[in-house]
Formats: C-alpha cells, structure tokens, sequence
C-alpha cells in the first residue's frame, strides 16, 4: 500500500518538472525568434520637386522668357528621286552584239564619252546601200550629159531629156539620204565599219545599266542599254496626310534636311501636289524641285519643313534652362522665399544666340533657372 502510493507521487513528481522544462524551453525560443523578425520599415518622404527650399537660392540665378514669334510648321518625310525631265535613255543605233564596253553603272561620263561599241550587220547593208547610190548617182550624171548633148543636136526629144534630169535628181536624193543613214550610225562613209560606236548624248551619271559584254541589242528599243541623269537638280518626293494638305501650296518654299548630313539645310520650291491619295494610308504625293550640291543622292532619306501661313506667339529661354531628364523636358520656377518647384514643358526648335523655342508650359515674360542641370543637381544631393 505504501509502496503503491510512492510510485503515484514519484510519476506526478516527474511529470510536474518535465511541463516545467518544456516552458522553459518555449519561452527561450520564443525570445530567440523576436531577435530574427524584421524590424518595421521607416518611410521617409521623398522631396516635392512640386515646391522645395534650397539653401542660398541666390545662387541660382534666373533668366526672363522672351517672346518668339513662329509660324506653324508641318515636318513631313521624303526621299530623294530622279528628275524624269533630266532622265536621258541611251538607245543602241543599231541591232548587234555587243563588243565593248566603256562606262558602267554609277561612272559620271560626260557629253561625248564613248559608252560601247555593237558589231552589226545593219551598218554593213547601210554600207551597201550607200555604195549602190554613189553607182547610180554616177550613172545618172552620164546619163543626162549624154541626153543633153543628144538634145542639142535634135536627136531625141525634150521629154526624154526631162526623164535624164529627173533620173540624176532621183540618185542624188538617194545618195543623200544612204550618207545620212550612215551618219546616223556613227560611220564614216570614206571608212567603212562593221561597227558601231554609241557616245553619251549629255552628261550626268548612269542610273541604269541593261547590258554585258557579248550581250545582244536590238536597235531603238528598250530595254535602252543606259539611262544617264543629270543629277544637278532632283526631286524630293514626300507623302503628306489628307489632313495637312491645307498647309501645303504651289510655289512654296519648304527647308530640307538630309539624315546623311544633319548640319546641313536646302531650299526646294512645291513643284507639285499629286492629285491622287493613297487609298491606304490617306497621303498625297508632294513633289519639291531642289538643286543638288553633290550630297544627294537617289533614295536617300530627307525631312522636309513647311512653314505654315498662321503665327503663335512662343517662349523662348536660353538651353541651358531646360532639362531634358528621362526623355521629358523640365524648367525650374522661382517659387518665392527660396523655393523653387519644377514644371515640364514642350520643348522646341533651337534659335539663334543659343535659345530655343518653348511651344508650351511657359508664357514670354516667366521666369526660370538660367541653369537647370546646375540646380538639378544640388537638389540631387
């Protein structure tokens, strides 16, 4: 009985200091988890770029917009195209085979180059043709000395001395028109050639190619072995939507700008407005006629600017008071007693003596910070 007891009190006994322990151990790793949990995050506001206080604002100083009259402009695209009035196809006189070459696609030739040479077989039946007339010619000029003298003696009547004269006429035409045909080939008739040499009628720069060596051709038909353009002047080609036509005018100037070479500006003349629209894309073919200083070449690509017949009155700052951050344009405003806040704007083009135009978000007469990068980044820091 006793011992029965003990053993009851002695299982409670442990089971009171094993609950024990197990507190203990929960409690500790409780009180190690609190040291590993994040503490809670501080926000700190950042500055309102809106309205903000520098130290020393004088240090900043400020410029007055002025005013810039501009008239509306519209920027179009173009490429750089052929004068078709300057193209020169350049035919083969005769039909042959080509023998020579002398000039190839891109050369600059000028009025009078020899171009190729065409073995043909037409220049040899011009030739034949050419030495029958002499013959004839020859014969008839017989003919009617022997008729005349025949007529002066009353031997024969003066119908058949009319039918001599007409005959000797009759051959010199012959004889002329076999000399010019030869002529027309390039062939001297003392000189007697199976080939033919074509020359560049004008001078520019061949734009089109058609023919190889050994390569037939046939006379006065295309495709034309050349074609050369006078590329002193040429044509700008631009597309300009149904909506912007208004602004575009026969006459007209519009300033060119070529991609190749951006410092650079040309002056071409609206030569014509296409009366015909894309049905796709809603646009008109506007050609501009422009002289060439050698920079041009075909299929090059150009801005063309029209300058509209509407004027707006514009800012104008110096370009070092706008910001150009994260692809946007910023000025910073004086906002009274050493606060300054910061206003986005539409910037535009550059002007002389370093300023450049402002199309919106400032008036003539505001003023900015004469150096916005410089204030930019003292607020930075």
């Amino acid at each position: 009985m006793n011992r029965s007891r003990f053993l009851e009190v002695s299982l409670y006994l442990s089971l009171v200091l094993s609950t024990a322990a197990c507190g203990r151990r929960v409690a500790v790793a409780s009180a190690s988890d609190g040291d590993t949990l994040p503490r809670a995050a501080k926000v700190e506001p950042e500055m309102d770029l809106s309205n903000f206080k520098v130290n020393h604002p004088e240090q900043f100083p400020l410029v007055t917009a002025g005013e810039y009259i501009a008239s509306t402009e519209l920027n179009v695209t173009g490429v750089v195209s052929p004068d078709v009035a300057r193209q020169v196809p350049v035919p083969s006189l005769a039909s042959g085979r080509v023998i020579e070459i002398n000039a190839r696609l891109g050369d600059e030739v000028k009025k009078g180059e020899l171009l190729f040479k065409v073995r043909s077989s037409d220049i040899a039946g011009a030739f034949s043709d050419y030495r029958k007339a002499v013959r004839n010619e020859q014969l008839a000029t017989i003919q009617l000395d022997r008729a005349k003298l025949l007529f002066d003696h009353g031997v024969i009547p003066k119908s058949a001395l009319e039918v001599a004269q007409t005959t000797e006429d009759n051959a010199k035409v012959d004889l002329e028109t076999t000399t010019e045909h030869l002529r027309l080939f390039g062939s001297d008739p003392d000189n007697p050639t199976g080939i033919v040499e074509v020359y560049a009628p004008v001078s520019g720069v061949i734009t089109d190619q058609q023919i190889t060596n050994s390569s037939g051709v046939q006379a006065l038909t295309a495709p034309n072995p050349f074609t050369i353009a006078d590329v002193s002047h040429v044509w700008i080609v631009c597309d300009i939507y149904e909506n912007d036509l208004a602004q575009v005018h026969l006459g007209e100037y519009a300033d060119i700008h070529l991609n190749a070479y951006p410092g650079r500006s040309f002056r071409g003349h609206v030569a014509n407005i296409g009366q015909i629209m894309d049905p796709n894309i809603r646009t008109a073919k506007v050609r501009l006629e422009v002289e060439n200083p050698g920079l041009m070449r075909f299929g090059m690509f150009v801005t063309a600017n029209f300058q509209g017949g509407v004027t707006e009155r514009h800012a104008a700052v110096p370009s070092t008071a706008i910001l150009h951050l994260h692809d946007r344009e910023w000025v910073y405003m004086p906002a009274g007693n050493g606060r300054f806040r910061r206003l986005e704007i539409a910037a535009g083009k550059m002007l002389l003596g370093n300023r450049q135009e402002i199309t919106s978000g400032i008036q003539p007469g505001d003023h900015v910070v004469a150096n916005a990068l410089v204030l930019q980044n003292t607020v930075e820091q």
